[in-house]
C-alpha cells in the first residue's frame, strides 16, 4: 500500500474532454480503493468539497512538495508536470497524469 498524492489540476487537464473536480475525486477515490492505497488529492485553490483525502491550496505545487516529503512508507506522485518533478526530493514512484486517469476510468 502506497501513498499517492495527486496533483489535482494536472491530472484533470490531461485528458480531452477535461474532467470536473467532481468526477477526479469520485474516480481517484474508486480507484484507491480498489488498488488499496491511500490518497492525497491536492487542489489548486478550494477542493469540491471538505475532506481528510482533499486538500486546498492556494500553491498546489508547493503544498505537494510538502506532502510528499513529509509522509511516511511509499509515497507515489501523479503528475506529467516535469518542473513539479524536479522539485520532489525521492519518492517511490511517479505515474503520469493520463496514466493515471486510464487506471482510474478503466480506459
Amino acid at each position: 500500500m502506497a501513498m499517492v498524492v495527486v496533483d489535482a489540476e494536472n491530472v484533470r487537464r490531461s485528458r480531452w474532454p477535461n474532467l470536473s473536480r467532481e468526477e477526479l475525486v469520485e474516480r481517484a477515490r474508486g480507484w484507491a480503493e480498489r488498488e488499496g492505497h491511500d490518497l492525497r488529492i491536492v487542489f489548486d485553490g478550494a477542493a469540491p468539497e471538505q475532506a481528510p483525502d482533499l486538500v486546498d491550496s492556494p500553491y498546489a505545487d508547493d503544498e505537494i512538495v510538502r506532502q510528499a516529503g513529509a509522509l511516511a512508507g511509499p509515497v507515489w506522485v501523479v503528475t506529467s508536470d516535469r518542473g513539479l518533478r524536479a522539485r520532489l526530493g525521492p519518492v517511490d514512484r511517479f505515474v503520469g497524469g493520463g496514466e493515471f486517469l486510464s487506471q482510474a476510468l478503466g480506459a
